[in-house]
């Protein structure tokens, strides 16, 4: 029996954390090759000490002495590695077959792109790919064959709901998705992601005014790091989900919809022209998509039990207020003007975040800075990486400088 190894990049998150449990489940068919963390050596360490990868890397080169001596001390032969251009070449490398992406932020573009040139089986989980590169990096993905498996639950539902792709167009041209996503064309009429609304669903801006960082990352469903949790608060989140998904499966943002569902059963739906609607129920578990990714088309054991529709009772569903929550709107403004404009938004909202967590900003200036980097910088052509990382520094700058208006009174 083939084994496929793994690199977990982000593995000390929590996405990281429950794809390593889903191969420890299958030690016959899956294994952890390569483990990849940010900064926290210590953590990195006790997975490897666990899972016995042959390869570590920790991003923050000032880690690397630590890591290297650690591994020795454990008398583990697991090599360390250390900075970017490591983490690039391993995830491109033969060192495996498949890719968890799993990086938060623009530290993760380089990697992701590395492994969908490489033709690798792509476990998608870093939205920032997508929303500051999506053309560049799917076009790559289809030069290459690589298979992507987006693993946010909602695009995960998506991908489990539509078909598969077929072997060519009606005209006989060769089909254009060999990273094997489903094929989503003229037989949908819209797809609809659901959001749980966040810790502050049902509330006005006047009460959003006074939110604390340590309120905003206590998510009531899952369990994420800060940086996406206060983006689940704010529903950007959600935005950059649609951007993503008008990436991954080929539909404008007019027939992306978002539904607000707060008992996260639902992920997704999907609406065909015929008047069907095609759902993806389970229980609010990583493991599942993770689970997908790895053994798609077949399905495996992933450690989430099944759905009790009776114990959980009633499904609800309301839209989301944009007034209270307008990061949601503003992703849709910025994938509509298209070219470097989702990018800004990205970068700017990386910095404001921050900076809310950190105190120096209030819970509503996020959107406010995400808004005025929009006007300030009109988007441009996004025709290659370069011009996407100016767009990107220029966002940063821009907010940064934007921030001692925000501060708070």
């Amino acid at each position: 029996m083939t084994v496929q190894t793994v690199a977990v990049l982000g593995a000390t998150g929590s996405i990281g954390a429950s794809a390593l449990d889903v191969i420890a489940r299958h030690p016959q068919t899956l294994r952890a090759g390569v483990l990849a963390a940010g900064s926290n050596v210590e953590a990195l360490l006790a997975l490897c000490l666990r899972h016995r990868p042959e390869h570590a890397v920790i991003a923050d080169e000032g880690g690397f002495p630590a890591l290297r001596e650690g591994l020795r001390a454990a008398g583990l032969p697991t090599r360390a590695h250390a900075g970017a251009a490591a983490l690039t070449a391993l995830a491109a490398g033969p060192e495996c077959q498949t890719v968890v992406a799993a990086i938060v932020g623009a530290a993760g573009l380089d990697s992701t792109l590395a492994a969908a040139g490489a033709g690798k089986r792509l476990l998608l989980a870093n939205k920032e790919s997508l929303v500051l590169a999506g053309e560049l990096l799917m076009a790559t993905a289809d030069a290459n064959g690589a298979r992507i498996v987006p693993i946010d639950s909602e695009h995960n539902a998506i991908f489990q709901c539509l078909p598969a792709p077929r072997p060519a167009d009606r005209d006989g041209a060769p089909a254009d998705r060999a990273r094997c996503l489903p094929a989503a064309r003229e037989d949908v009429r819209r797809i609809v992601l659901t959001a749980s609304g966040g810790p502050f669903r049902g509330w006005t801006r006047e009460r959003l005014a006074g939110v604390t960082p340590a309120q905003a990352v206590a998510h009531p469903k899952w369990s994420m790091g800060p940086k996406i949790s206060v983006d689940s608060a704010t529903l950007m989140n959600k935005g950059l989900e649609v951007i993503e998904a008008h990436h991954l499966f080929g539909l404008p943002g007019a027939r992306i919809d978002v539904l607000v569902h707060p008992q996260s059963l639902v992920h997704s739906l999907v609406e065909f022209v015929d008047g069907s609607t095609l759902a993806q129920l389970g229980l609010p578990d990583m493991r599942t998509a993770l689970a997908i990714g790895f053994a798609w088309p077949r399905r495996i054991e992933s450690g989430v039990g099944g759905l009790d529709l009776l114990a959980h009772g009633r499904l609800d569903f309301e839209p989301p207020d944009l007034a209270a929550f307008p990061c949601l709107r503003l992703a849709y403004a910025a994938l509509e003007a298209g070219g470097t404009a989702p990018a800004v938004l990205n970068a700017a909202n990386e910095i404001a975040v921050s900076a809310f967590l950190q105190g120096r900003i209030g819970f509503l200036s996020i959107p406010a800075l995400v808004e005025d980097a929009l006007a300030a910088l009109p988007p441009a052509r996004a025709d290659s990486l370069d011009v996407l990382r100016e767009a990107d520094l220029r966002a940063r700058r821009h907010a940064s400088a934007a921030l001692s208006r925000h501060a708070p009174h």
